[in-house]
């Protein structure tokens, strides 16, 4: 029976805290915004990141004459 004395001071004090903790949040505007921080990391940085990266030139020598600029003899 004794420990009913030393539970219920605890258990209130308990209360008290979680009570004080609970304002405190709702001060800080903790419980402003509940949706968004949850997608947050759901969504992308970079808006390229998901896409495969660009085919490399092929270094083919027909490639490479096409690409070459003309050569032009110099005009005298």
């Amino acid at each position: 029976m004794n420990i009913i004395l030393v539970l219920i001071p605890v258990t209130l004090l308990v209360v008290v805290i979680a009570v004080a903790l609970f304002f405190w949040a709702v001060n800080h505007q903790q419980f402003d915004d509940l949706e968004n921080p949850g997608i947050l990391p759901l969504l992308e940085d970079d808006p390229d990141q998901g896409r495969p990266p660009a085919p490399a030139p092929s270094s083919t020598p027909e490639d490479a004459a096409a690409a070459a600029p003309e050569a032009h003899p110099p005009s005298a």
